[in-house]
């Protein structure tokens, strides 16, 4: 079977935590993709769920922001509290 060489970018930490996880699995990226992309192939969707994150809204991430400058600023303060165990 010819072999097609596949290039394309992503982040260098996602990369190198890809990297990380395919070595505790056994494999490298190469394969993992392969196997992505069989089974993509094989079942014509993408093989796990595609969603959006709420954490990651425009809201979400505008109160955060808020949040993190008055504690910058001194106008709100971090409170240390116990861990609460289920």
């Amino acid at each position: 079977m010819a072999q097609a060489l596949v290039n394309f970018r992503m982040d260098e930490d996602l990369k190198r935590n890809m990297e990380e996880t395919c070595q505790e699995l056994g494999m490298n990226m190469t394969t993992a993709f392969t196997i992505f992309a069989k089974k993509m192939t094989r079942e014509k969707r993408i093989p796990f769920e595609v969603s959006v994150d709420p954490f990651y809204s425009a809201s979400n991430m505008n109160y955060l922001e808020r949040v993190t400058s008055e504690i910058d600023s001194g106008k709100s303060k971090l409170h240390e509290h116990s861990l609460i165990e289920d």
